[in-house]
């Protein structure tokens, strides 16, 4: 597996979008885009989303923080790269998952979360995902399988992950900590359930070769492992 400093080595592998806004390429099919906010008490971060593409088709999983950035995003996917949006997945309702849904929607693409999602979404008063769906499902992109799974309470009670078989890719959004991070924003935390909600992950996706987190580095599974050491102790 490389690593992103291998990455950054490869001169296809990552695209400036804007100053704002990159594209790394972890694999044939599978982008993370990485979108950047300075938020006062964090100062200058980054979120994580990913972007699966089959034939000229994708599926977009979280969108940036700000309908600018996912503008961006979106004229980069249509117009530049020639693909076709089917569809978006939400891995929670934090404004860091669906602060651009509106424009998706505006594009007539269908938006897909947990039931739970939904509701917190109207409740913030924020873009609601249309589509919900079950504790454990799947949506296919060309015939490829797209494992949906909600394992629990964790940064939030609807948090859910994305799978996708074929590449050994786990999307974990923010229930993952990358190597080294701190437990960031508990808000609406289940610090308690945290660790063994994670510890579901890890044994429904034994086979994820690539994990990525809704904010840090990617990595493997010791992102999985980290994140369970993190909260043990919560839990006990």
């Amino acid at each position: 597996m490389l690593g992103l400093s291998s990455l950054l080595g490869q001169s296809d592998s990552i695209i400036n979008v804007h100053e704002d806004l990159i594209m790394i390429k972890i694999s044939e099919r599978v982008w993370v885009h990485r979108s950047y906010t300075t938020l006062m008490k964090y100062g200058r971060i980054y979120s994580n989303g990913m972007l699966y593409v089959v034939d000229g088709e994708c599926m977009l999983f979280d969108t940036p923080m700000f309908e600018e950035l996912t503008e961006i995003l979106l004229n980069w996917i249509e117009e530049d790269m020639g693909w076709t949006i089917k569809g978006v997945v939400v891995n929670h309702f934090h404004v860091d998952c669906l602060g651009g849904l509106r424009l998706l929607h505006e594009r007539g693409v269908p938006s897909y979360a947990m039931e739970k999602t939904i509701e917190l979404a109207k409740e913030d008063g924020v873009s609601v995902p249309r589509v919900g769906v079950k504790t454990q499902s799947s949506i296919r992109l060309k015939g490829r399988r797209i494992q949906l799974y909600y394992p629990g309470e964790a940064h939030t009670v609807d948090n859910m992950v994305a799978y996708l078989p074929k590449e050994k890719v786990l999307f974990g959004g923010c229930m993952v900590k990358s190597i080294g991070a701190g437990k960031g924003n508990l808000a609406d935390a289940n610090v308690e359930a945290w660790s063994a909600t994670i510890a579901k992950v890890k044994a429904e996706f034994p086979k994820a070769i690539w994990v990525i987190p809704g904010h840090g580095e990617f990595g493997g599974q010791d992102l999985l492992d980290f994140t369970i050491e993190m909260f043990a102790q919560a839990s006990d």
